[in-house]
């Protein structure tokens, strides 16, 4: 199972992609997804590279499926909102290439990896680097996508074990299938 996470930024968004294989983790790829080039103010344009450049990975390493981190409310009300925008150009980019998206909190991430939730952004990057036997850190935001995608494949992992015993969930289209008539 190839699995592709994203940490979504609207200046900086990081993607990692891992191979999953008989429980052995391989790193593929992982970089950025840069928008610092653009006016700050064309929230538009930001939005089209971000979607475009999920779009192309998506497409180049040809993931079966998708981690994407799940934004909490910060500080300043503006920031989440961008914040917001710029993610769901990154879910709108995976659902277009037909990938199915897990989502997994900040917090979720940091304890799978690192063991503990509050974990630094340091301390996530040399984990990374650890389990996918890598030379050097990666970059902080490609670290947490990578971070997320390695979640992911220990999650997918036990989800269908736990399918194969009889112990998942029944499976619905999230289509209206009917309603109360008024």
């Amino acid at each position: 199972m190839k699995v592709l996470g994203i940490d979504p930024g609207l200046q900086t968004t990081g993607f990692g992609v891992v191979d999953f294989n008989g429980g052995q983790l391989t790193y593929v790829a992982s970089g950025t997804i840069s928008t610092t080039h653009l006016p700050r103010a064309d929230l538009a344009a930001r939005i089209g590279v971000l979607f475009d450049g999920i779009s192309e990975v998506a497409q180049r390493y040809q993931p079966d499926c998708a981690a994407l981190e799940i934004v909490f409310v910060n500080v300043n009300p503006q920031a989440t909102l961008l914040l917001g925008q710029a993610r769901g150009a990154c879910l709108a980019a995976l659902v277009h290439q037909q990938l199915s998206v897990a989502e997994y909190t900040a917090l979720q991430m940091k304890k799978a990896i690192a063991g503990h939730g509050k974990a630094a952004k340091a301390q996530v990057q040399e984990m990374v680097k650890r389990l996918l036997n890598l030379p050097g850190l990666p970059g902080p935001d490609a670290a947490d996508a990578l971070g997320l995608a390695i979640t992911h494949a220990h999650a997918a992992r036990s989800m269908a074990t736990m399918q194969d015993a009889g112990m998942g969930r029944a499976k619905s289209s999230g289509m209206l299938r009917g309603g109360r008539g008024g």
